[in-house]
């Protein structure tokens, strides 16, 4: 007999279009969750949307020490500080699949990709403001 194929939900696929409406809520929760808990970490935040994705990007003020740049450096100093502070880091991606039903993914730099992730309940499936806090844990801190 032969083996029948099955549908296996994958939360690294699909998802839907995400409505105006949940996109300005989104940008309301994801900013207050920022201004509470990591107000003074970031210079400003970056959310924007592509069809089912919600992408969180934050943009930092670069440390730099005052012997920066070595002579052979081919920026000047404010050059590189510019260009520092014009890099957003990648925070996370969420992908849209209803009403608080938000795949994550988190920005790996050692691969340069989104990588799937749980939220921090074990759950695939959770809140934007959540995902957005696990992943300025890592890339905010201190």
């Amino acid at each position: 007999m032969p083996l029948q194929k099955k549908w296996v939900f994958n939360p690294n696929a699909g998802g839907i279009k995400i409505p105006e409406s949940i996109k300005r809520e989104v940008i309301q929760r994801v900013t207050e969750t920022s201004e509470k808990h990591f107000k003074g970490k970031y210079t400003r935040l970056n959310i924007y949307f592509k069809n089912q994705f919600c992408y969180i990007d934050a943009f930092t003020e670069p440390k730099v020490s005052t012997n920066w740049p070595p002579k052979d450096w081919p920026e000047t100093r404010e050059e590189y500080i510019n260009r520092i502070r014009g890099t957003p880091t990648h925070l996370c991606r969420l992908r849209y699949f209803g009403k608080d039903q938000w795949g994550y993914a988190f920005y790996t730099y050692s691969n340069e990709k989104y990588e799937l992730c749980v939220y921090q309940n074990g759950e695939f499936f959770g809140k934007p403001e959540d995902a957005f806090f696990a992943s300025a844990m890592v890339y905010l801190h201190d």
